[in-house]
Formats: structure tokens, sequence, C-alpha cells
């Protein structure tokens, strides 16, 4: 074995110093990253599971949008209607109820569906807890739900 150890004909040890370093940064900034995109991206799953548990609220609200006069005067039947502008006064209702426009600054909701069913549409901007230089500081969330009516 030569002095020098491992070391190649003509070069020193002090030709290999900080070399270390440079992959131990390296691996400093990955850490770093990974740890960004963990972090963002709970923060938008957590907040996509606010929106559709609320979008589940919204929706069942949007099924005491069953037509009144229908229910009385003749029944149900196999399938219960539903008033869509009903509908979408009673999740317009519950949004301001649970206050839910206050929490989610720019809160948008889209109501649709047919006869006997209603899907409710949330979505809301998240500003994301860590966003590095040239990453977007906000992302758009959205969360839905469906109810259908069947009598049994």
């Amino acid at each position: 074995m030569r002095p020098g150890g491992n070391l190649s004909p003509g070069r020193t040890a002090s030709d290999e110093r900080g070399q270390v370093t440079v992959m131990i940064l390296g691996f400093l900034v990955l850490v770093v990253l990974v740890a960004v995109v963990v972090v963002d991206a709970s923060a938008a799953y957590l907040h996509r599971q606010s929106l559709s548990a609320l979008a589940d609220g919204a929706a069942l609200a949007a099924a005491d949008g069953v037509q009144g006069r229908q229910v009385y005067a003749g029944g149900l039947g196999d399938v219960a209607q539903i008033d869509p502008d009903v509908a979408r006064r009673h999740v317009d209702a519950y949004l301001r109820s649970t206050g839910a426009l206050q929490e989610y600054p720019g809160l948008r909701c889209g109501v649709s569906g047919d006869a006997d069913s209603v899907r409710v549409h949330l979505s809301a901007v998240l500003d994301l807890p860590l966003s590095p230089p040239g990453w977007a500081q906000r992302t758009q969330v959205a969360g839905e739900a469906a109810v259908q009516l069947r009598v049994y």
C-alpha cells in the first residue's frame, strides 16, 4: 500500500478536502425539499378533507329541497323529486349558517343535479404553509359530495 492510502499517483490528501461537505449540502437541500413537499401536501389534503365534509353537509341540506307539494299531494312514489332552485337556496343557507364563507375566503360553490340527486362542488384557495422561491404560494383545492334520494 502506498503511503497516501488509495490516492492516485500525484494526488495528495489535501486535494480531497471539501468533497464530503458538498455531498452533505446536497443531501441537506434534498431533505429540505422533501419536507416542504410533505408539509404542503399534508396541508392540501387536510383542506380537501375539510371541504369534502362541508360539501357533505351542503348536499344533505340540498336534499331538503324535496318538493313539498309532491310529498303531501301524491306521495313520493319511487323517487323523491328535488327542486334545483330550492336545493341551491338550501346550500347557500347552509354555507352561511356554518360560517364557511368566512372560514374559506373566495369559496366557490356549484350545485348541479337532476330530478332525484344533487351534487355539490366546493372549491377554495389554500395558502401553502411553505413555498420556496419559484413555487406557487397558493393552490386551488376542491371537495365534492352528492345525495341521491331513493324511496324504499
